[in-house]
């Protein structure tokens, strides 16, 4: 559905979920993304969520797969959806390493900012990421997004407490080709 040079954002399918179900249990991708704590998740579950959803009908909402080189890497989307505000939280998640640190994220980062901004008219976009999550918070800066808040210590994470980052970005903030 969104695509650029390096990425594709498609609809989630039930094919994609021994992937996905393989990224939930991966304990470094898990801690990376804040899952605190990380717990185990049984490939039958994701289905039944899936199943369950899906059976609603209707759109997916803003939930993507995110694709590269022909294959699932992650997955991503905007959530906690603020009507009144005009605002949206974005999570993003690549579960294949060998795409780690190679401008992916950042691609896919870009894309969601485009379909919050241009096609959905929000006009905030803000995140939450763990202090410890240096790449992540990386690449989030490279994409326009700001600190704008530390809540000291409330993450406890791989048996420590860290700081949770809140970032954002204003419309504004962005290109206008990216807008």
């Amino acid at each position: 559905m969104l695509k650029s040079d390096k990425v594709t954002l498609r609809a989630l399918r039930r094919e994609d979920l021994p992937r996905l179900c393989e990224f939930n249990n991966d304990l470094e991708f898990e801690l990376a993304g804040g899952g605190d704590p990380p717990m185990p998740q049984s490939l039958e579950r994701l289905q039944a969520e899936f199943d369950q959803e899906a059976a609603k009908g209707g759109r997916d909402g803003a939930r993507f797969a995110l694709e590269a080189d022909g294959k699932l890497i992650g997955h991503c989307g905007l959530f906690n959806f603020d009507e009144t505000a005009r605002t949206c939280e974005l999570g993003i998640g690549i579960g294949d390493k060998a795409y780690w640190g190679r401008g992916y994220g950042r691609d896919a980062i870009r894309l969601l900012l485009r379909h919050a901004f241009r096609y959905r008219n929000f006009r905030k976009v803000w995140l939450r990421v763990n202090a410890t999550n240096e790449r992540g918070i990386r690449a989030y800066r490279a994409c326009g997004f700001a600190e704008e808040g530390r809540l000291r210590e409330h993450v406890w994470s791989d048996g420590a407490y860290v700081d949770l980052v809140l970032m954002g970005i204003l419309r504004g903030d962005c290109e206008p080709e990216e807008t």
